[in-house]
């Protein structure tokens, strides 16, 4: 998955105190589009403190990877990208297999932190502008003391069997709501609602089945939505026809292990759940 990169670390604990030093990279971001410069058929570059024009100045500091610190570049990333480096979707990059994986876990938790400082620019309280806390990454209001920290939304990615059968459901979202590759149900969680009830609704409304024997499997952050991901399995109880919400779902269908191409790439959790339930259930 993304987050897999040992032996490197992404280091994400806050530095209020770090200093932009030469060499290090910068993040410009519009979006969903970061500035990036395309090195050869499979990799990238980011700008760079002291290069191409790039100043240390009115930057924020995201994370470290390894050693080395990534920084935020000035008004939440937006700022105009130096000559030389282009905007591009974080998708496309993802798509082309471009640089190794740590880099572009960096570039999707980049993407992940610059949408909130875009988006919290001002108090909700009171309406006054935020300021940088001192110790921690979140904002603060010096008017009414209001603090803001950076936004996750919790979401599940559940694989759905049918033991009796030895088969999984395998979805596709409807035309133009994502990219269209072979997935499992997904959904966020409500107010109110555990994680385990999530599993449940989410199941019930895209595909009309009921479920049990919840059981979790492993989480993921995913920046470039501000999610948390969590995934599970589950086996289908009752009835298994299923009734697929159109307005989510080009396609929900029961598959056995022989029939699942898995995705293009090895970053997601659906693609990590969906092949390990093809390799370890071989008819």
């Amino acid at each position: 998955m993304i987050q897999d990169i040992a032996p490197h670390r992404l280091a994400n604990e806050y530095r209020p105190h770090a200093v932009p030093a030469a060499g290090d990279a910068v993040c410009y971001v519009r979006g969903q589009e970061v500035a990036v410069r395309r090195e050869g058929e499979d990799s990238f570059a980011l700008p760079r403190v002291g290069e191409s024009g790039v100043a240390a100045d009115g930057l924020t500091y995201l994370f470290a990877l390894d050693d080395q610190a990534l920084w935020l570049a000035p008004d939440a990333g937006a700022a105009e990208p130096p000559e030389g480096f282009e905007l591009v979707h974080n998708r496309a990059l993802r798509m082309e297999r471009r640089g190794p994986r740590e880099r572009m876990y960096a570039i999707y938790t980049a993407v992940h932190l610059a949408d909130w400082y875009t988006r919290n620019r001002y108090c909700g309280a009171c309406g006054h502008p935020f300021e940088h806390h001192g110790t921690m990454r979140a904002l603060r209001c010096p008017a009414c003391d209001n603090m803001a920290f950076p936004r996750l939304n919790p979401a599940v990615i559940v694989c759905v069997c049918d033991p009796g059968r030895n088969k999984i459901v395998l979805t596709r979202y409807a035309a133009g709501r994502y990219m269209p590759i072979d997935a499992l149900v997904a959904g966020f969680v409500e107010i109110g609602e555990t994680i385990e009830d999530c599993v449940r609704r989410e199941v019930r409304e895209e595909l009309g089945l009921e479920v049990a024997n919840i059981r979790y499997y492993k989480s993921q952050p995913w920046g470039v939505a501000g999610d948390i991901l969590s995934g599970y399995w589950c086996d289908v109880v009752g009835d298994p026809t299923i009734r697929r919400d159109e307005s989510e779902l080009g396609r929900a269908e029961w598959v056995g292990s022989n029939q699942i191409p898995g995705q293009p790439d090895d970053l997601s959790l659906t693609n990590e759940m969906m092949c390990l339930w093809r390799d370890t259930h071989r008819a």
